[in-house]
């Protein structure tokens, strides 16, 4: 068990912590979740005993291991097996010991020792996470100075894994992970034996490989059972609940002060006005909660060009004389929204490079239109900003002709308000060089947008932001990226990189998911084994019989989530919460759970509704 109790640390005099408390059973599995800049690293450092502590205290078992990824593996001469079976000192330590041990007790403790933790399946265990991370056998046997330093962050990622600390600390992992390394360490954490801390802004992670979410919010840290999605349901209710409380008692304060200011004075309510004035004075303040700073992204629209924006006719594309992707027949429309899948190493970002003009077809015949312009952005252009300079001079760069003042506009369009336009580059978050890097990809109004990884640095509330600006976005979106919740609300296209070539992905990304999960490998991807009839062309009647059904349907999810308002409105009530309500307080609750669930059946039906007419206009 972690017991964190009235801790408090200060950074420079400006508070972090102050006599935050929470307590985390041994073997939860806990996302940590807080603004950027609320102290989440710091807090892990804190555990980790790497900083000191102004006051409180941080308790953990004794001899209770704590591991996490400080930094990437070293570009040594080691191969990458060898590397992650180092990680398990004690593995390593006995190891070592057994081949100069001499004394027979000793060697039989030794052997006995290496039995008890499972020493000799080790390698194959090892294997198994290396490969889920993304190398294969012959990579794994490799030297670690032949990867780039994303790919030891993986080899450290690993090594940690492997060495099953009491208390494994990640801070965002999947930053360095693409999908399928995403998708693989949300199963492995499912099934992690010891307690697990994740600092995390994907949701998919936190929905799917975590218990509980641990809240650093205004200096103080509160737990909430379940996963995010829970948690952000519960938290705005709380919010709503305490915001309702607080304009009721200001509505009370004001009432008692009026009657206070007209009547002090007179003799016969003094004695009243005084009363007034000490329950004024007792009673305890309570602060509404501040809205969280909204976060933006606001892309310029392109003018309308005529379909296709590019098509490419059995292209081929690689690195010098080596053929990368092959029998490319692909059309992109300027309101396509095209994931792409398919493994590391498969050639989505060679793909990426193609439509953005970075690279030329080697064979085959690629047309677009003479006006068509393209914005690209890629992880590593936010690491090639200039480091000291501003992001206004960023822009100036670009555009020297316009004013300042439109300038700094277009930056507040992308979150960068009047304090970070002027800050050095080098100084600013990963997060807010994201958006300038995002900024300078749509600066030109491009009629497609290439997108890989885009996520990395940006937290909950700005991956949400990206999803509202891309949704409002006119042009073509090809998007690359390990957030299966924005590729799941952006992608209504899915193209599968995979053995050379290109081809669309038929299924559902919980299709792709489970395919990843299961190491299932079809002949063709998302098709059933045996190919079903084609189905006979829907009449025009029964088009129109389906959208009527649609309709209802969501006629029907409307009232539904009219009356889960009111009842909401209803819960928000803090009268509800007085102790002597507490019978009705239990009767508006399940009223409230099952509007909810009535509310997801009705969801349901209008998928399937709609699914059925998509079907049936499309036959």
């Amino acid at each position: 068990m972690l017991s964190i109790r009235d801790i408090s640390y200060s950074v420079e005099g400006r508070p972090l912590l102050e006599e935050a408390s929470a307590v985390i059973p041994a073997g939860h599995k806990v996302g940590l979740v807080g603004p950027n800049g609320a102290g989440k690293t710091t807090l892990f450092r804190l555990i980790r005993g790497e900083l000191t502590l102004d006051g409180g205290e941080i308790e953990l078992p004794a001899r209770a291991k704590i591991g996490g990824v400080a930094q990437e593996a070293p570009a040594s001469d080691v191969s990458l097996i060898e590397t992650v079976l180092a990680c398990d000192l004690e593995r390593a330590a006995l190891m070592a010991e057994a081949e100069t041990a001499t004394d027979p007790h000793r060697i039989a403790d030794i052997q006995t020792r290496l039995a008890d933790i499972d020493a000799w399946s080790a390698e194959a265990r090892a294997a198994t996470i290396l490969k889920g991370l993304g190398f294969d056998e012959v990579a794994q046997q490799r030297p670690c100075s032949d990867f780039s330093g994303g790919w030891r962050m993986r080899v450290a990622l690993a090594g940690v894994l492997f060495a099953q600390p009491d208390l494994l600390l990640l801070d965002e992992p999947t930053n360095y992970l693409d999908l399928e390394g995403a998708l693989w360490l949300e199963s492995y954490l499912q099934s992690y034996p010891h307690t697990v801390i994740v600092i995390s802004h994907d949701r998919g992670l936190l929905n799917r490989a975590v218990g509980a979410i641990l809240h650093l919010e205004e200096r103080k840290l509160v737990l909430y059972q379940g996963n995010y999605d829970t948690f952000a349901r519960t938290r705005a209710e709380r919010r709503a609940v305490l915001a309702a409380a607080a304009k009721k008692q200001d509505e009370r304060r004001a009432h008692l002060q009026s009657f206070v200011d007209r009547f002090r004075a007179k003799a016969s309510k003094a004695r009243q006005a005084q009363a007034r004035v000490k329950m004024l004075e007792k009673m305890e303040r309570i602060t509404a909660p501040e809205e969280a700073a909204k976060r933006v992204f606001t892309f310029p629209q392109p003018d309308e060009l005529s379909p296709p924006i590019l098509a490419i006719e059995n292209g081929s594309t690689g690195y010098g004389d080596k053929v990368v992707l092959r029998k490319l027949s692909l059309r992109i429309d300027q309101d396509d929204r095209i994931a792409l899948l398919g493994r590391n190493g498969q050639g989505k970002s060679t793909l990426s490079k193609l439509f953005s003009g970075r690279l030329a077809l080697m064979d085959g015949k690629m047309t677009s239109s003479s006006k068509l312009r393209i914005g690209y952005f890629a992880q590593h252009q936010v690491d090639e900003l200039h480091l000291d300079e501003t992001p206004l001079q960023h822009l100036q760069r670009e555009r020297p002709d316009t004013a300042p003042s439109k300038l700094r506009a277009q930056l507040a369009g992308f979150g960068l308000g009047a304090n970070q336009a002027e800050t050095e580059v080098g100084r600013l978050s990963g997060g807010q060089k994201a958006r300038l890097s995002l900024l300078l990809a749509t600066l030109d109004a491009p009629h497609m947008l290439i997108l890989d990884e885009p996520t990395n640095h940006l937290d909950i509330e700005s991956r949400e932001a990206l999803v509202e600006a891309l949704t409002a976005y006119s042009g073509a979106v090809i998007l690359v990226s390990h957030d299966m919740h924005l590729l799941g609300l952006v992608a209504d296209r899915l193209w599968l990189v995979k053995d050379g070539t290109v081809t669309p992905y038929e299924d559902d990304l919980e299709a792709y998911r489970k395919l990843l999960l299961t190491q299932d490998k079809p002949e063709k991807p998302g098709k059933p084994e045996k190919a079903a009839a084609k189905p006979k062309r829907a009449s025009r009647d029964e088009i129109l019989a389906l959208r009527s059904e649609a309709r209802k349907c969501e006629e029907r999810v409307a009232k539904i989530e009219e009356m889960r308002e009111k009842l909401a409105t209803k819960l928000a009530n803090p009268d509800l919460y007085e102790t002597s309500r507490a019978g009705e307080l239990e009767t508006w609750n399940r009223k409230y759970a099952e509007v909810m669930d009535g509310l997801h059946r009705a969801e349901a039906l209008w998928e399937a509704a709609m699914e059925k007419l998509e079907i049936a206009q499309a036959g």
